[in-house]
């Protein structure tokens, strides 16, 4: 693997993103993939492998004091946010950090300024991941559990906005319907780079 840098992998929902992650995961132990702090409360026997709890008062300091790359409120008013500390030292280790981010993520760590401009300290890279087709990722929404239409028509909406973003990634790669393996070759290669 190529050292010390950050990889972004961006999509829209239902592209299989988390299915790369998970492969990456298993295939990769020396990567690492940070946690994210979330606000929500935990799940029924939820664990700590991907969430760093925190009350809504631990999320106020972690944004006063600068420890967050970037957040968000998701689903129902939860914050989620890229902490600082799982991300630079990290880097500063020659290791590849590889995270997943929605389009505002992507546009909030791309500028920062650990990131941001030709002189900047760190490296990032991003790879947008596609879906075979607008019908193709429809589809997989559908199938994945029953959804009523206007949830429908909002995720279509949302997917449109997100597939703008693949032209601003540094890598783009279509996971085409039957050849998981080939896709995740590809993130690979990205990352051994």
């Amino acid at each position: 693997m190529a050292k010390g840098k950050l990889v972004l992998i961006i999509g829209p929902s239902g592209v299989g993103k988390s299915v790369i992650l998970k492969a990456l995961r298993e295939k990769h132990p020396e990567i690492h993939f940070p946690k994210s702090a979330t606000t929500r409360p935990r799940r029924k026997n939820e664990g700590d492998e991907l969430y760093h709890f925190v009350s809504d008062e631990e999320f106020d300091v972690l944004e006063e004091e600068n420890r967050l790359l970037e957040w968000a409120v998701v689903h129902g008013g939860a914050r989620y946010g890229t902490l600082v500390e799982e991300i630079v030292p990290h880097i500063e280790s020659e290791e590849v950090v590889v995270r997943e981010v929605d389009v505002q993520g992507f546009d909030n760590i791309r500028s920062h300024k650990f990131f941001r401009g030709d002189d900047a300290p760190y490296l990032l890279q991003s790879i947008f991941v596609l879906p075979e087709s607008e019908e193709q990722l429809i589809s997989r929404i559908t199938k994945r559990a029953p959804i009523e239409e206007q949830e429908l028509k909002r995720r279509i909406a949302s997917m449109k906005k997100e597939l703008a973003y693949a032209d601003e990634c540094d890598e783009q790669i279509a996971n085409i319907e039957g050849k998981l393996d080939e896709t995740i070759s590809r993130v690979e290669e990205i990352l051994e780079r």
